[in-house]
């Protein structure tokens, strides 16, 4: 008598065929072409939407995806790929050879810092990158080369200080490292740049002249009461104000 398989625990996942991706084929107010995949029970990467890549924009999110193939870079008119709310654990190299990367969205994985390869750097004209709810304890040093970067987030992970190249990114407006393990006031010797969970950088040339007073003397008590730092450590956002309380634009949580 032969025995059935064990069934497995794992489920299914829904089968996505491609005249139901052209059917979740969307036009942005912008004129962008948008393939929605997002919150399908898909659990592996549907081969069919090669066929489509000539997309600009594809979300995959809230689904149960736990790899992405290397085929992810024949999507080479792709600006923004949203993954987020799904069961990665690693990013494939080959999403380096998204060269017209504008978004990437890795929120909520289960990503730790072996999981991010260093092609993260070659996404060149990437402007919001969202690894924020993961397990990440470091970034890839390539991601210093993101020099359009604008906006990161890191809430969420297990980080136990600023990654040191985070002082790399010139354009960098908006970083959110709220809920990690970096030390509080019971370590004197952390600064408080160090500290903070949320921070909106810009340069002195958008402020008006009060706000930028304000935040001169902000740092300048900031500065004496961090004595004991590095050098490394004071010179981290050299040429970025931290205007907190008085940033021009909205202000609210970003992830």
């Amino acid at each position: 008598m032969v025995k059935g398989k064990k069934k497995s625990n794992e489920p299914s996942g829904r089968k996505i065929t491609l005249k139901m991706a052209r059917n979740a084929l969307k036009v942005t107010v912008d004129g962008k072409r948008r393939l929605d995949l997002s919150n399908m029970e898909i659990t592996t990467f549907p081969k069919c939407i090669l066929k489509l890549c000539d997309i600009e924009e594809l979300d995959l999110s809230r689904n149960l995806l736990k790899k992405i193939p290397d085929a992810i870079d024949k999507f080479t008119n792709l600006r923004l790929l949203d993954l987020h709310s799904n069961h990665l654990e690693q990013v494939p190299a080959a999403i380096g050879r998204l060269q017209n990367l504008d978004s990437l969205n890795l929120c909520n994985n289960r990503l730790s810092a072996v999981g991010l390869p260093h092609e993260l750097g070659l996404l060149r004209n990437l402007r919001t990158l969202n690894l924020g709810m993961n397990r990440i304890e470091s970034l890839p040093p390539s991601v210093a080369a993101l020099k359009e970067l604008q906006e990161l987030g890191l809430f969420n992970n297990l980080l136990t200080n600023l990654p040191e190249c985070i002082q790399s990114l010139p354009k960098l407006q908006k970083l959110n490292t709220r809920s990690n393990p970096i030390p509080t006031d019971e370590s004197p010797e952390v600064d408080r740049m160090q500290r903070a969970e949320c921070l909106y950088l810009v340069r002195e040339d958008c402020l008006c002249t009060d706000c930028l007073k304000r935040c001169k003397e902000g740092r300048e008590k900031l500065d004496s009461q961090k004595s004991a730092a590095s050098t490394l450590k004071k010179t981290m956002f050299a040429g970025l104000i931290t205007p907190n309380s008085v940033a021009q634009e909205n202000q609210a949580l970003w992830r």
